[in-house]
């Protein structure tokens, strides 16, 4: 993913670096960075280094929080680029409530999915 957008940067609360995810996670860092080009994982370059970074809702205690890599699947399918994906996870969602991201890490994904593969119709 390129820079992050100023509107994407307001919407998602904290980040966490690709090393430190994998140290989290014990695995390599090459692993998360693979997570990342293949989609797995949503990442932006953020700071004034242009950091890779993935927003911390993603990152479960041993891998990704559960429903995130199917739900992003969803998203991908219906056309949304990945800001996009990003800004629909992190916008608050009324009928769920709070956002995706949040009911992902409730283990509400069946929810979320519903909503992503709705857009698709």
């Amino acid at each position: 993913m390129s820079e992050i957008d100023p509107k994407i940067e307001a919407l998602v609360p904290d980040w966490m670096y690709l090393p430190d995810i994998a140290e989290k996670w014990g695995v390599e860092v090459t692993k998360v960075r693979n997570m990342v080009t293949d989609g797995t994982l949503l990442s932006a370059r953020r700071g004034e280094n242009k950091v890779l970074m993935v927003p911390t809702a993603f990152i479960g205690p041993d891998g990704p929080v559960k429903g995130i890599v199917g739900t992003l699947t969803v998203l991908k399918d219906c056309g949304f680029s990945p800001e996009e994906s990003l800004e629909w996870l992190f916008t608050d969602d009324p009928s769920l409530p709070g956002t995706p991201a949040q009911a992902l890490n409730e283990n509400r994904g069946t929810e979320v999915k519903r909503r992503a593969q709705a857009m698709a119709l």
